[in-house]
Formats: C-alpha cells, structure tokens, sequence
C-alpha cells in the first residue's frame, strides 16, 4: 500500500496504515503531513506513538528521525527509546514464552489458513510462520512503529495495520480464518469485547489460539483472569498450561492439555476455540537456519540484558545453561543455545 491517505481518511506511511482508536489527533497531523509531502516529519509523528501502558517520554524528534537509516532491529529500537520493550523483542528467539507460543502453533497449525496475529510486536511469530510456509499473514498492534520495525527487520513477507482489535477498518480477511493472540491477551482491557473481535475475524469454521493469558499477577502480568474466565470468554474447548507448552517444546512431543480447574496454581495459561486444526507437518521445535550463538551468553557466561529481564525469565530460562557448554550438546539449537536471529538483527 502506497504512503499517503485513503478514501477512509486513513493515513498510510511506507505501506502501513495507521488507523488507531482515540489518536484522531494523531491521525489528522499525520494525513496534514502526508498532504504536504512531508513524509519525513510524518514517520517521525508515528514512532512518537506508544501504547497506553507506556510511562516513558518519546525520544527527541531529531533521535527518532534516525531510525529509517538504523542497520540493525536492535539499533532502531535504542533509538525508538523502547527499554525493556527492545530487551524483550531482541531476545525473543529463546524466552520461553516464545518456545510456549511455538508449541501452540506447533499443536495447532494453521495450514492454508490466512492468519491475523493480533498484538504482533515486531513481527516473531508472524517470521515463524512465514518461514514454514504460511502465505496469507496479517499482523495488527496499536504501535505503529512496532509494526514498521516488523516490516522492515523481521517478516517482511507480512502485511500490516496499526488498529486496535475492537474498532478495527475492514481488513478484506477470507474466512475462515486463523486469529491468534500470544503474549498480550491479558493485557487488552475490554477482554469482552475482544474475544468477540478475534472471533468475528475468525469467522464460521475459524480457530481463536490465545498463547501466554497470564493468570497470577507476576512481573508484567497485565490484568490476568482464571483460567475459567478466560476459557470462558474465548469459548476454548482446550487449554494448556504454559510451562508444559514449554517444556513439551523442548523435550520434542505434543503438550498434553489440561481442564481449566486444574490450571489455577498456573503462572499463564495457553487457549484454543473453534476449528482446533491438526499438528504441523514440521516440528517447530528445531529452529531454521542459519543459525547462531545465543547472543544473551557474554564471553562464555549467560548475561540478562536488565535486572528487570532476569526476574521475569530468569527463574523460567533453564533450557539456557550458567555457561557456554563446551561441547555443545545435541539439542543445542532445541535449547536455543543456537538462536536462528533475523538476519538484520
């Protein structure tokens, strides 16, 4: 999509629109902008936009005007000031609510389905897919400049809208469809309203996959529910509990699911609805190459990027051994001791 505004009165910069809920104002200086060719200043305006759960300040105009000639994901997003955001997206590749999402998808493939990831981040699920084969992905986040980060370093073979679930334009998605939400359900504060969303995108016949819902209040746990509340809403008929998706991603089987009563004591809770669709024909247990060393091991230690990084993945993280084994093991890239990173990463 071309930049510039449409018919709607949406304004698009570099083939992503920006149709968010409640930054009408934004909207407006950003459609003024594109009006005349200052499609610079209007990037800039988009990367200034962050979510509501964000205290920070944005970084200077002159800083964010950088970001289009960053060379690496990790060096736009020091420069988007993302923080603990940029920790959390740099070292998804083996955070094990990453390898929980994996086994999910895994269990519960969408084959020819055409997918919408909802609350995509910059793209690593939406990147998993894409390189296993899955053609027709669509990723929504309320960030506009999560989305750019996404096109431009992670899956690029993606589509992208900046909207929120509940006020959403007309995405133009065949039904049935594959709507899946991982790491962020338990943040979206009109739960209702969408689960109601996600399964109107599905359409008849369509599969709703809800990874990582955090039931216990933990670091960045968002506003959690029961696991009850949450099969509940979504209309799931099978739930798992997210330690077992990881570990049974890690130990190469199906995770085995569980009935919600026995998933209370859970930190975070896995959910599908609808068509529950069949295995994929690859086991997403073996990342895809090239691959490289993890870059959270420093000179032979494993070094967390914050103290804030290690509390929450720290106590989850034993896949990822004290120090660089010597020889590495067999299941090195299982562990992810061998990461496959973006190549711009």
């Amino acid at each position: 999509m071309p930049t510039g505004v449409t018919t709607a009165g949406v304004p698009v910069v570099d083939g992503i629109p920006f149709a968010r809920a409640g930054r009408e104002e934004l909207r407006d200086r950003v459609a003024g902008l594109l009006a005349a060719g200052e499609v610079d200043r209007a990037r800039v305006a988009l990367f200034a936009d962050a979510d509501d759960w964000w205290s920070e300040p944005p970084p200077p105009e002159a800083q964010l005007a950088r970001v289009p000639a960053a060379r690496s994901l990790r060096e736009a997003m020091d420069l988007l000031g993302m923080g603990r955001v940029g920790d959390y997206f740099a070292h998804r590749w083996s955070d094990p609510t990453h390898l929980a999402g994996l086994a999910l998808l895994g269990q519960h493939w969408p084959g020819d389905r055409p997918v919408v990831d909802v609350a995509c981040g910059v793209g690593t699920q939406l990147r998993e897919l894409s390189r296993r084969g899955v053609r027709d992905l669509l990723g929504l986040d309320v960030v506009w400049s999560k989305l750019w980060l996404a096109q431009r370093f992670v899956c690029p073979g993606a589509r992208y809208v900046c909207a929120d679930l509940t006020a959403l334009p007309d995405l133009q998605v065949p039904r049935p469809a594959y709507v899946t939400c991982h790491d962020a359900f338990y943040f979206l504060r009109d739960k209702p309203a969408a689960a109601a969303a996600m399964h109107a995108l599905a359409g008849p016949g369509g599969t709703v996959v809800v990874g990582h819902a955090h039931v216990a209040d933990t670091v960045s746990a968002g506003e959690p529910l029961a696991p009850a509340e949450y099969a509940r809403l979504l209309g799931a008929t099978v739930l798992y509990d997210d330690a077992e998706l990881t570990a049974a991603l890690l130990a190469g089987r199906p995770p085995r699911p569980a009935a919600a009563r026995e998933l209370t004591r859970s930190e975070a809770i896995g959910l599908v609805a609808g068509d529950l669709r069949g295995p994929a024909p690859q086991d997403l247990g073996d990342p895809l190459g090239p691959l490289r060393p993890n870059p959270l091991y420093v000179d032979g230690e494993l070094r967390w990027p914050s103290e804030r990084y290690a509390a929450e993945y720290g106590p989850r993280s034993g896949h990822l051994p004290a120090r660089w084994p010597e020889p590495l093991p067999a299941d090195a890239a299982r562990r992810r001791l061998l990461v496959d990173l973006p190549e711009q990463w």
